[in-house]
């Protein structure tokens, strides 16, 4: 991968063309450097693209250069049709300042035995007045798109996740929460996860649930595949549930895990974004030259 605000590599290097087995990583590195070389010269696609990120893509799609290729067009798609979630971002504004002051939006070190990264989202603040959802979720999506160009595995650069495990911790959500949604923006963020998102999301735990849940769940499951929501647990009792499917050590220290607090998790999160604040806002990697005269094609897909 290049350097964090850099400009992608113009070839696959041997790193990321590194896989177990015999001849796969011989495979490996001439598909994704045929997806490198169609991504390049692709108008409906920005200028550049990490090499880890498409790998991720690729691993998403269990190697299908065709169903790669059509996940690709989606995710680039989807980010230009709505550029203030996706696009017109800073880490470091005030916007993104005011969510990370109040939210928790981290993915954890290390993958579970399966593979599969985890993410933890909690309140720190649970003022209601303070949440803005479509910041919230431009924040959201920016934390994300960092992890996807950083290797899950330090100690093993070449080991990508086999899917992602979201935590939603629902500790003071309250109905006022509920209402200062923007069902636009909530429609945007959940087609995105069901239709762009280059891992595969394996399961979603809600946990501290209250009560009310039900009320809450009606108010998004109409935005929510039927697929998508057999994926979801709601943990309504303890987090020794949830211990049943995420390894405990995982977990931050707050939430019985050896994982380390979360002020600590939270200091390493802000400082991923800083040193990739140039690559989120390079538009050379998001932004797709001449728009409106695809628009005819590319936006046919979602409507």
């Amino acid at each position: 991968m290049s350097a964090a605000g850099g400009v992608g590599t113009a070839t696959v290097t041997a790193t990321e063309a590194t896989v177990s087995g015999n001849g796969k990583a011989d495979q490996l590195g001439r598909d994704l450097q045929e997806l490198l070389e169609w991504f390049q010269l692709n108008e409906k696609l920005p200028k550049d693209i990490e090499p880890l990120l498409l790998r991720r893509f690729y691993q998403c799609m269990y190697g299908d250069l065709e169903e790669t290729r059509k996940l690709i067009e989606v995710n680039y798609a989807l980010r230009n049709r709505h550029p203030h979630l996706f696009i017109q971002r800073d880490p470091l504004d005030d916007d993104s300042r005011r969510t990370f002051d109040y939210a928790d939006i981290l993915p954890l070190p290390g993958l579970t035995p399966d593979k599969c990264k985890v993410s933890l989202y909690c309140f720190r603040d649970f003022e209601a007045s303070k949440m803005h959802h479509t910041e919230d979720t431009r924040a959201f999506f920016m934390v994300t798109d960092c992890r996807f160009v950083t290797p899950d595995d330090p100690a093993n650069a070449d080991v990508l996740s086999e899917g992602e495990v979201q935590i939603f911790d629902m500790k003071g959500t309250t109905m006022r929460h509920i209402s200062r949604l923007t069902i636009s923006t909530l429609r945007a963020y959940i087609k995105f996860l069901q239709l762009a998102f280059p891992v595969r999301l394996r399961a979603i735990h809600m946990v501290n649930c209250p009560t009310y849940l039900d009320r809450i769940v009606s108010v998004v499951k109409p935005f929510i595949s039927d697929e998508v929501f057999k994926l979801i647990r709601f943990h309504t009792v303890s987090m020794d549930s949830l211990y049943e499917f995420v390894p405990r050590q995982m977990l931050p220290e707050e939430y019985g895990g050896g994982a380390g607090s979360l002020a600590t998790l939270r200091a390493q999160t802000q400082k991923t974004l800083a040193e990739h604040r140039d690559y989120l806002m390079n538009p050379d990697h998001w932004v797709v030259e001449k728009t409106e005269k695809q628009n005819g094609r590319s936006w046919r897909f979602f409507k």
